[in-house]
């Protein structure tokens, strides 16, 4: 897959202050991204030391831990449609011509939207559901409904990335992955 970054690779094409939000998203989802996953780590590793050096685990640890896989994955989702990443099932896709190619991705791309913007307003219902039942979490003691509050954003921040993706593949003459991914494989082969 052709999936170099850009010279900027938080860079918008968007015009516009759509541009300056887009970047700004870009920026948000590679800090969160890497600060979460830093922080799970230490987190982990500080539990285990505890545990083993002191006989004392962290009664926050687990949770913590919810928190952050949960953020990664919904945070995760938008950065992965943003890049080009999400796993694609080709074989018969990459078999056909490239006008029905470029099609197929617009179809994708489009369905795609449509059911991430859904699952974003199931996920609100959810979270509604959920607030209304007043749970708490027993370490930290802050409303379970707050730990899910990335995963309508994560659904709909992916959603517009997959619409842009549309937009992009009806303006282009070449197909796109996502806005800034070129369709296409490295030549990665490599004689041993």
């Amino acid at each position: 897959m052709a999936d170099k970054p850009a010279d900027n690779e938080h860079s918008s094409d968007l015009p516009g202050i759509l541009g300056i939000i887009d970047s700004c998203i870009s920026r948000l989802e590679a800090w969160g991204l890497a600060l979460s996953v830093i922080l799970m780590a230490v987190n982990t590793i500080a539990n285990v030391i505890g545990r083993f050096v002191f006989g004392e685990s962290l009664f926050f640890s687990e949770e913590v831990n919810r928190i952050l896989i949960i953020l990664i994955t919904f945070a995760g989702i938008g950065y992965a449609a943003r890049h080009g990443r999400h796993i694609r099932m080709s074989a018969i896709y990459d078999a056909l011509p490239p006008k029905v190619r470029k099609v197929f991705m617009v179809c994708i791309a489009v369905i795609s939207s449509i059911c991430l913007f859904a699952l974003c307003y199931f996920s609100i219902v959810y979270i509604e559901k959920v607030a209304s039942s007043g749970r708490i979490l027993p370490s930290l003691q802050i409303p379970v409904y707050w730990i899910y509050l990335w995963v309508p954003v994560g659904f709909f921040v992916t959603g517009v990335q997959y619409a842009l993706t549309a937009v992009k593949n009806l303006v282009q003459k070449d197909i796109y992955l996502s806005t800034k991914v070129l369709e296409g494989y490295d030549d990665t082969e490599v004689e041993l």
